[in-house]
Parts: C-alpha cells; sequence; structure tokens
C-alpha cells in the first residue's frame, strides 16, 4: 500500500481530486486529498479573517505529510506544484515520489506570477479586483471553486536545494489546451536526466479528463 498526498491547484478543494482517489482507494491505497487554508467550500460567502500566502499553505501540507506514517507520494496539480516543492525541501526524507500533475516546478525565488503566462496574469489581475486580496474562480470552473488568496500567488518560494534529493521526481504534462503555461517547462525537464516525464494529450484537469492513464501513472 502506498499513502498518497494530494495538493490541488488554484481556486480548488481536495474534491478536485474525486476521479483519482476512487480509483487508487480501491487499489487499496491510502489517499489523503487536501484543501488548503482559505479554499474551504463557502469561503466566498465567508473568507479567512487572516492573511494566507504561500507559506501558509506550505506549512498546512508539511503538516499532513507529517501526520502520515511511513513515506508518501505528495503530488500537486497546477498551483499545488508551488506548495509541493516546499513540502518537499522541508521534508525530503518523507517523500518517496514527488509528481507534479501539469503543475508549476518552481526554483527558489520563483512565485506562481514569475512562472505564469499573461494570460493568467491577466486572470489573476481581473479577478483580484473586487477586494485586491482574493481573486475570484474563473469563469468556466466548477462551481465550488472560490476566491484564491492573491498573496499565495505573488509570495516566492524559498529553496535550500534538498528536495533535488528525492529519489523519483515527476512532470505529467497536460497538451491538450491552448492556454498552457507549462510548455517551455516541459521541454526543458524531458531532456534532464534527474526527471521522469510524461505527455498527456488532454486538458489541464488530468483528473478529471484523464484519470485512468493517471492513475496508471502514479502506481506504475
Amino acid at each position: 500500500m502506498t499513502t498518497f498526498v494530494l495538493v490541488p491547484g488554484g481556486w480548488h478543494g481536495g474534491w478536485d481530486y474525486q476521479p483519482l482517489t476512487d480509483r487508487l482507494r480501491r487499489l487499496g491505497h491510502s489517499v489523503h486529498a487536501i484543501t488548503l487554508p482559505g479554499l474551504e467550500p463557502g469561503q466566498a460567502a465567508q473568507r479567512p479573517s487572516g492573511p494566507i500566502n504561500l507559506d501558509t499553505h506550505i506549512d498546512y501540507a508539511a503538516e499532513v505529510v507529517q501526520s502520515v506514517p511511513g513515506d508518501v507520494v505528495l503530488c500537486g496539480h497546477s498551483y499545488g506544484g508551488m506548495p509541493i516543492t516546499g513540502v518537499a525541501d522541508r521534508m525530503p526524507e518523507r517523500i518517496r515520489h514527488l509528481v507534479y500533475i501539469d503543475a508549476f516546478v518552481p526554483h527558489d525565488g520563483e512565485s506562481w506570477w514569475d512562472l505564469a503566462n499573461e494570460y493568467y496574469r491577466s486572470v489573476v489581475i481581473e479577478g483580484a479586483r473586487g477586494d485586491g486580496l482574493h481573486v475570484a474562480a474563473p469563469p468556466g470552473l466548477d462551481p465550488r471553486a472560490v476566491p484564491h488568496p492573491m498573496a499565495s500567488f505573488l509570495q516566492e518560494v524559498r529553496l535550500t536545494g534538498a528536495h533535488a534529493r528525492i529519489p523519483r521526481r515527476t512532470l505529467i504534462f497536460a497538451s491538450g489546451w491552448d492556454a498552457t503555461p507549462f510548455r517551455e517547462q516541459y521541454d526543458r525537464l524531458r531532456d534532464d536526466p534527474a526527471w521522469e516525464t510524461h505527455e498527456l494529450a488532454t486538458r489541464h484537469n488530468v483528473m478529471r479528463d484523464a484519470p485512468d492513464a493517471l492513475t496508471a501513472i502514479l502506481t506504475g
């Protein structure tokens, strides 16, 4: 049995992983699909009172990893690549396999804002017009999506390089959507012997659109 900790992307909660979690649990694995602080259901109506940034999300995901026994497969989708990198750098000995599901792979000092393309920066600017602190979910997302804390998109991640000691690192690139900010990252990492890479001809929500292929990669 493998223990999976799954970190969702922007505006989403652990519920976004359900097609994948259902499959992994049927195979007998232990799965923890988390919802990051500030992104709990109902946040559109009742926003958190305290500041939430990338460090908040790293701290929370690290607590989940620390709370489960043994080593884990730590996965992040999209924005989720930012906090999982911070967790992996903090406790590489607890991570068996680090998986980026169409997700950002930051270097020290980079933020989501640095890595996103112009399309997603414009989405954030437009979505933050309400109060400047929270980014409204873009049109077309699942109705459960909630405003995302602006600071977590802007804060730089601080890394020591310890995450590079994790024995297995995988990038899954979804090539079936036009607005992807991940093409250049995939082209760079697929030639890096330290990385295992996969290209799936699917849209960005790989968990929903290609759950069987994703399950096969994670359990392979």
